[in-house]
């Protein structure tokens, strides 16, 4: 059986990846974005991802649905013709047996015209609320998985499996350790996702002297080329005095197998309250100040934040604010991180283990059955 996987949420795709890989006798595909930026070539940490796996990447440029009007809108709604018409080619040349979408403007070409080829799509839903490619391929899609129990309302009932987030196994892990983190002090670990916050990263430098005064801090850049905030961090860390450089840890990314040992050692996050984030602090159970990312989509990642401060095990910082008000929010938890972690224990959060194995079965229910 031969399964193409696509979608713009990479966490969860690697996690069934990794299961698909474990069953005997399935090819797997991924089409995805090979570029950040086609102008400057910049390799997509999808592509440097999926290409370290024994799995095809096959490259599609796809045009973006937006929400508002754009000059960049224009330029979208040029290329989704031509990325229908490329999608055509690339299914009419791979032929797989299913799709396994999870969601973003880059799914959709590929499932609509999976639908002239008669092949079925599976659809995962990552957030509480859903984006626009996942609202309109819902009604076409032969299974729908979502992460939230509140994300069932948004498609037709008779579709919807509630699965969770799957989450990288490496989470669990302690498999490469990207650097040694050695002083007996709180660690914190600060991260805008996989492409990194100019705005968080930006908070961060205000402040970095205060915290490193008493934490260890390890820091997730990003590579944004636009602000070359990897490179003006590390010209700021050789402005400190040498005992705060030793507690300062910069990454511009973690690989996989660099996560677990990083998550084991950090006592509270400083992150956005995208999916991916709020699954792993749930299924590690460590606080956090999450700053929600004011455009994202339907406001997902402020319901998100709602959450887990509803719960007790987080606190709201609005990247608008001062950024001495993140730095008061850190200390006052790190000050209290006892008092949040027994909230978590005691909460209502859980997260499935079993996730990716659950969507894996579904995609696979007929074939399985079979063999």
């Amino acid at each position: 059986m031969k399964i193409m996987v696509t979608g713009g949420h990479l966490t969860p795709a690697l996690a069934c990846i990794d299961e698909l890989l474990a069953k005997k006798d399935i090819e797997i595909v991924f089409v995805g974005k090979k570029y950040n930026n086609e102008r400057e070539k910049t390799l997509s940490l999808e592509y440097k991802e999926i290409t370290a796996k024994p799995v095809p990447f096959i490259n599609l440029k796809a045009g973006r649905l937006s929400r508002s009007f754009s000059l960049r809108t224009i330029q979208n709604l040029v290329n989704i013709p031509a990325s229908l018409w490329e999608s055509y080619f690339i299914l009419s040349k791979e032929k797989p047996d299913k799709i396994l979408s999870f969601g973003g403007y880059i799914a959709l070409p590929i499932c609509l015209i999976s639908l002239i080829w008669g092949i079925p799509f599976y659809t995962h839903e990552q957030t509480i609320q859903p984006g626009l490619t996942n609202r309109i391929l819902g009604f076409f899609s032969k299974k729908i998985f979502v992460s939230f129990k509140e994300t069932k309302k948004y498609f037709p009932k008779n579709k919807v499996i509630i699965t969770g987030n799957p989450i990288r196994r490496q989470v669990f892990e302690i498999i490469k350790k990207p650097f040694l983190i050695e002083e007996k002090l709180p660690v914190i670990y600060v991260t805008g996702g996989s492409l990194g916050s100019h705005s968080i990263n930006e908070h961060m430098k205000k402040i970095l002297a205060s915290l490193l005064e008493r934490y260890v801090v390890v820091h997730q850049t990003g590579n944004l080329a636009e602000y070359q905030d990897y490179e003006k961090l590390i010209h700021f860390k050789t402005q400190l005095p040498e005992n705060l450089q030793k507690r300062y840890f910069l990454k511009q990314h973690l690989n996989a197998d660099e996560v677990g040992y990083v998550y084991k050692n950090t006592n509270l996050f400083v992150s956005r309250a995208g999916a991916n984030t709020f699954f792993e602090l749930t299924a590690l159970k460590k606080p956090a100040v999450v700053i929600p990312l004011p455009w994202s989509a339907y406001g997902e990642q402020q319901k998100q934040a709602e959450v887990l401060k509803n719960a007790g095990v987080a606190e709201i910082f609005d990247q608008s604010d001062n950024s001495s008000k993140l730095l008061a929010l850190i200390e006052k938890m790190v000050n209290n991180i006892k008092k949040y972690q027994v909230k978590f224990n005691n909460s209502k959060l859980n997260y499935s283990q079993n996730a990716a194995k659950v969507i894996i079965s579904s995609l696979l229910q007929n074939h399985l059955q079979n063999h």
